[in-house]
């Protein structure tokens, strides 16, 4: 049964469809479906009957169709009688743009639109043999409404009231109103009334059970029309009233005897304003000592007349609200916490740890450079150059020979005695004794393990080595030479030395 309803319900659809876009196929008038126009403006109605063909037209007519139904002629055109315009809302104000001599293009324009003048407007043709021809075109009158919104006072409660209204006044068509918020309320069904003018007024409010957290809050309330594309926002904050709500802060457990300028702060809200504010102690009596400033009591110095309760009052027209808090006054301040003794404790281990980690760096490093810098050649029967001490030392002849370098070779003192090597070598100047295959500097030099930093750092010796061949001293000097060197040879004293004090010393020879 059900079955058999749907199925004639959508073929009457149907039918509806086809009848109706067939009517508008076949409609020979032409004018334009709709017409916007605002309070104020002139309006043009555009209607033509372009295709006769073996119609034959007699008269045109403009009539008005209200809204309730109502019909009422404005503008009449015969072409033997010519044109009439009956008593209509539009009387005076009603026109054909040109006047008509044939029944093609019955235009007319109405002036200073109102409101009231909006409806359905019909051009119908007197035909033969076909009847009446007509074309509806509905003029919608625009007006742009006036919008805001308020707050509305309440007080906190448990019940559900209207906490802000918003009204979009005197709009056509009528405006739709949303409320954009993140509090926990619903917005009321929109209330509609209709004007005099034809404009139309739209009211909804927003519903809330009032909380003290809620005051302040804003809600926007957003109105949509058709003259407002992209619709207008008005933002509302609430105003939600309530007691005062008191706390007392600075209070830290450590009020002792002699402490010095500590202070209460008695911190509240409330709506309306409070207007005052009491400090009252639970012994009934506050101390001469203390000193109260509006919602500030100061302490100057703390003793035993302190030690008690302290409150605060604070009164609003919708009652009072009230805090307090128990002083305990000590004999002498608390310790300071561990916290911070530990946290420096902390501190001080890692620093030192990095302190130490740094200096083993320096160390090690300067060992590596150490060992590198002195490192021996092990070939032939010389002795390892690592494992002796330099006691005097410069480097060898550039040129390789005996005869003609510096006489001032390198002095080692190994792990033997100085006196048992001194039988194998020959005394000279003094008897001052050089041990017996001590590797020289150009020994080192060519020796194959050294790498070429080395070699720049030997170099480097010789380069200031020679600076000093031009210096002459004088006073006995008793200089070392090699056995097979002419102790009559002229003395080059290319290893001589400044020292701090202006003087200059040989690096090899041993002044007596």
């Amino acid at each position: 049964m059900m079955r058999d309803s749907r199925v004639c319900s959508a073929a009457g659809l149907i039918i509806t469809i086809i009848l109706t876009i067939q009517g508008v196929l076949a409609q020979k008038v032409k004018v334009e479906p709709e017409v916007v126009s605002y309070p104020g403006d002139t309006v043009t109605l555009r209607c033509q009957f372009p295709d006769p063909g073996q119609t034959q037209l007699t008269q045109v007519s403009w009539i008005l169709e209200k809204s309730d139904g109502t019909r009422t002629n404005i503008a009449v055109f015969h072409p033997i009688y010519g044109v009439n315009y009956p008593d209509s809302p539009v009387a005076g104000r009603v026109s054909f743009t040109t006047t008509p001599t044939t029944l093609d293009n019955p235009t007319i324009q109405i002036t200073d639109i109102a409101l009231t003048d909006e409806g359905k407007y019909i051009c119908e043709y007197a035909a033969y043999p076909t009847g009446n021809e007509k074309g509806i075109t509905s003029l919608v009158i625009l007006a742009k409404p006036v919008n805001n919104a308020t707050r509305i006072p309440v007080p906190v409660g448990d019940t559900p009231v209207s906490v802000a209204r918003c009204e979009s006044a005197n709009g056509r068509p009528p405006a739709t109103i949303t409320w954009l918020t993140s509090l926990n309320g619903n917005s009321s069904a929109p209330i509609t009334a209709d004007n005099s003018d034809n404009t139309v007024t739209v009211r909804s409010e927003y519903i809330l059970k009032p909380t003290p957290d809620d005051h302040e809050k804003e809600i926007i309330c957003k109105v949509t029309h058709r003259t407002i594309p992209s619709g207008e926002t008005i933002s509302v904050k609430l105003d939600i009233q309530y007691p005062p709500q008191v706390t007392i802060l600075g209070y830290d457990d450590n009020w002792y005897i002699g402490r010095t300028n500590v202070v209460l702060t008695c911190q509240f809200r409330g709506n309306p304003n409070p207007t005052t504010v009491n400090w009252k102690m639970s012994s009934g009596f506050m101390p001469d000592t203390v000193e109260v400033s509006h919602n500030k009591l100061t302490v100057p110095k703390v003793d035993n007349s302190i030690n008690n309760t302290f409150i605060c009052e604070v009164t609003n027209s919708l009652g009072t609200g009230k805090d307090q808090v128990a002083v305990f006054v000590r004999e002498a301040p608390m310790p300071p916490s561990s916290a911070g003794v530990v946290a420096g404790a902390v501190i001080g281990s890692l620093l030192a740890l990095l302190l130490v980690g740094a200096l083993i760096a320096v160390l090690i490093s300067r060992s590596r450079r150490q060992q590198q810098g002195y490192r021996g050649n092990s070939k032939g029967n010389s002795a390892p150059y690592d494992s002796v001490a330099r006691l005097f030392g410069s480097s060898g002849s550039k040129n390789g020979t005996g005869n003609h370098g510096n006489n001032n070779a390198p002095i080692y003192k190994g792990d033997v005695g100085l006196s048992e090597k001194a039988g194998n070598i020959g005394l000279h100047q003094g008897g001052v004794a050089l041990v017996e295959n001590t590797p020289t500097a150009q020994d080192i030099l060519l020796s194959s393990e050294l790498d070429e930093a080395e070699r720049r750092k030997f170099d480097e010796l010789e380069e200031e080595d020679e600076r000093y061949d031009q210096f002459r001293g004088s006073g006995p000097i008793l200089q070392l030479r090699p056995h097979d060197e002419d102790p009559t040879s002229a003395y080059l004293d290319d290893d001589m030395e400044s020292q701090r004090d202006g003087s200059i010393i040989s690096r090899t020879a041993v002044y007596v």
